[in-house]
């Protein structure tokens, strides 16, 4: 639930209060009035699916539909990322430094931690990339020095 800006699984009912933990570990003890005065979010009442996101930048002049490719089947071929609905690649924004894509992906075991699949997906990614020759956008600064008079001193 969410409730009171507190994202977590309920752990205890009492008659004053329940316990709130996330998942890092952290506890909110929320006193029931919040529960009845304030909107609470159920994110698993009728379905435990969560819908995950994970962008990458990569260089312009990159195969733009090779990179939504393998974002998609590195998706694919992680055991926890469901196939129903299945994972999609969107181009997202043309970057200052590069094209951003998004990949947005559906887990149906939450309560098994989220961050840990996004980072085994980041690290697939990584090494498609790599494999296929497509190069992760980073940031870059152009200097110029002009040659004239110096400022005058403070």
């Amino acid at each position: 639930i969410t409730a009171d800006n507190f994202h977590g699984k309920l752990t205890q009912i009492t008659t004053r209060y329940v316990v709130v933990r996330a998942p890092d570990g952290r506890e909110a003890i929320i006193p029931n009035e919040i529960l009845i005065t304030q909107t609470v979010v159920n994110h698993a009442h009728t379905d435990a699916k969560l819908r995950l996101v994970t962008q990458v930048q990569v260089d312009y002049g990159s195969d733009i539909e090779q990179a939504m490719r393998i974002l998609a089947d590195v998706a694919r071929q992680h055991p926890r990322v469901l196939a129903d609905p299945p994972p999609v690649a969107l181009l997202s924004k043309f970057a200052d430094g590069g094209i951003d894509l998004e990949l947005g992906f559906w887990i149906g075991d939450p309560e098994n931690g989220s961050a840990n699949v996004g980072s085994d997906l980041n690290i697939g990614v990584y090494r498609a990339f790599g494999a296929a020759g497509i190069r992760m956008a980073y940031p870059r600064m152009i200097v110029a020095v002009e040659r004239g008079e110096k400022p005058p001193a403070a």
